[in-house]
């Protein structure tokens, strides 16, 4: 095929003053004008055999026949099969400077030019086996809505609580933790029902194990959902949280839940020395085999609203500023992270999630001890709230959001997302 030029007058204003050697496809004219030219590619004259990998083909490229020998034979005679030709380096916009090429060795964006190259250099990865699902459960038959937590229910525990379940095992979440709204009628100044070995929790527990024996199932060791004071320890009458006696009660707590086949107990108390004391009390029940997962840096923070609002287990009064800690602190975490650590705990958690980055990246410099992040209730609720008003892209912001856990040092997150995310990295839609 000849080549085609066609020449086109196009009228464009003159700038005064450019200097058009600088600048891709800029002309200078007298007349105003740019020539336009565009030139077909000539083809070029067959050879031997044309291999072209993106002709549409209705089955698979045919073969001539050839052995081996006669293959390279013929490219030795000279007679070399056409491959597509070297594609045209691609055009700059007009008006673009014409530059020296940085001398830069090293060019980062590289190693980011195509999704491949992306995938394959990712540092962090995120699977839903590194989620645990949170699942709020109570006593009755129904699944109740919870209000400033769109897509969260209290479950009922015979029946909506299995169904969850096993939703999320079909996408790969075989992890869950276990969060009880008690009967008000349940709840004490000591919180006793706690221990009892019929209570809500065991009874969840056990009918979980039955049905999915290979879950690993998390739980809550903390008085609030059953204190009447709603506070996570036994209250004095001055106000004070009394921790030697709370540890007591926690300890009965954990031991009940490892009986009804709890894999891991979870103290989010914040009570100094009850990992010890918890694993003490397991190992002399025959319990050896069950972990401990600290709450080790829980803040007390103001993103757990919606959480309580799902327990009904706000205070009673004041606040749990003289267990918890302090949002401002840093270093106090490595006190918390070291005590824990020589208690015996197998995993230690950071609470909130997103908020404390730079906490999470902290225990994951100075412990070689899993880490688990818990992305709570309202970062949950304010991603929702944000996609409903159409001011985020909600799938994006909770894939991210996972994945900055992860990036910090995170082996585990415990989020409300859990379900939702899952689905996402399998390919299935919402």
């Amino acid at each position: 095929m000849a080549s085609i030029i066609v020449n086109v007058s196009c009228n464009v204003q003159g700038i005064k003053g450019l200097d058009f050697q600088n600048y891709v496809g800029l002309k200078a004219s007298t007349n105003s004008k740019l020539n336009c030219v565009k030139t077909a590619i000539k083809a070029l004259p067959p050879r031997f055999l044309v291999v072209r990998a993106s002709e549409r083909q209705d089955g698979p490229i045919k073969k001539m026949g050839l052995s081996d020998a006669e293959c390279e034979a013929a490219i030795v005679a000279g007679k070399v099969p056409e491959a597509p030709p070297v594609p045209p380096k691609p055009v700059a916009p007009t008006g673009t400077p014409v530059v020296h090429s940085l001398p830069l060795n090293r060019r980062p964006r590289r190693n980011r030019k195509s999704p491949v190259l992306r995938a394959a250099f990712q540092e962090t990865q995120l699977s839903p086996a590194n989620l645990v699902y949170p699942l709020f459960i109570h006593e009755g038959e129904e699944d109740t809505p919870i209000g400033a937590m769109p897509g969260c229910y209290r479950l009922g525990w015979r029946h909506g609580l299995v169904e969850e379940v096993g939703k999320a095992r079909d996408v790969g979440v075989n992890s869950v933790v276990l969060f009880p709204k008690i009967p008000d009628a349940l709840k004490s100044s000591t919180g006793d029902e706690a221990f009892n070995d019929n209570g809500l929790v065991p009874r969840a527990i056990r009918l979980l194990k039955d049905k999915y024996p290979d879950l690993v199932i998390y739980t809550d060791v903390a008085l609030d959902p059953y204190s009447s004071d709603g506070h996570d320890g036994i209250v004095r009458e001055d106000g004070v949280i009394m921790n030697d006696e709370t540890v007591h009660q926690l300890c009965k707590q954990a031991v009940s839940q490892a009986r009804a086949g709890a894999d891991v107990v979870s103290p989010s108390d914040m009570m100094d020395g009850r990992i010890g004391a918890i694993r003490d009390a397991l190992d002399a029940e025959g319990f050896e085999h069950v972990s401990i997962m600290s709450y080790t840096a829980k803040y007390a923070s103001s993103f757990y609203g919606p959480f309580r609002e799902a327990l009904d287990s706000n205070p009673r009064f004041g606040d749990k500023k003289t267990y918890q800690m302090n949002p401002a602190n840093y270093r106090e975490a490595l006190v918390e992270v070291h005590e824990d650590e020589s208690e015996g705990a197998d995993i230690l958690l950071v609470k909130p999630g997103l908020p404390y980055l730079d906490i999470i990246r902290l225990l994951r410099d100075n412990s070689s001890l899993p880490i688990a992040a818990y992305q709570v209730s309202g970062e949950y609720s304010m991603i929702k709230a944000g996609g409903v008003l159409k001011m985020i892209d909600e799938e994006k912001v909770m894939l991210e959001s996972l994945l900055c856990l992860r990036r910090a040092g995170a082996d585990i997150i415990l989020t409300y997302f859990a379900l939702q995310a899952a689905r996402c990295l399998c390919g299935e839609k919402r």
